[in-house]
């Protein structure tokens, strides 16, 4: 939840939904002194990746509502989110903030992937659909590494 958070805080604090790429960076870096404008850049490769914002043209434009996302008194996101999380990562997140506790989802999605003998992150798949979460970014990208594998 951090990086979402990460993401909608410049966008909660000009109350919009897009802004310049620079003007991203910027509040990222030099207001809220988060990260160095190189990792505000990688925080934009990471959270267009992960479907929360898109680029057009010289913008950055939310693909959720950034005013839904509360963000926590003195709340400083970790680095570590300037990672790429591999799609069962991104699954697990999502089935997590549709209201699943983490524990109780890999336990559930491992016992899956046991019984229908697919990867762990078909299992996810299945998991979360069964919960009404939409993933098919993350099902589209499991299928293709599947092909590559």
């Amino acid at each position: 939840m951090s990086l979402r958070s990460a993401v909608a805080a410049p966008f909660q604090q000009k109350g919009t939904e897009s802004m310049a790429e620079s003007e991203f960076v910027v509040a990222l870096s030099l207001d809220r002194d988060w990260f160095s404008p190189d990792q505000a850049e990688r925080l934009i490769d990471v959270a267009s990746g992960q479907g929360l914002l898109a680029r057009e043209d010289d913008e950055v434009v939310t693909e959720f509502d950034p005013s839904e996302i509360e963000i926590p008194e003195g709340f400083v996101p970790d680095e570590s989110i300037l990672q790429e999380q591999s799609t069962f990562e991104r699954l697990l997140d999502k089935v997590v903030s549709a209201g699943t506790e983490k524990q109780t989802a890999v336990a559930e999605i491992n016992d899956l992937q046991n019984r229908l003998g697919v990867t762990i992150e078909a299992a996810a798949v299945v998991y979360a659909r069964r919960r009404g979460v939409d993933v098919a970014r993350e099902a589209a990208e499991a299928r293709e590494e599947l092909k590559a594998d």
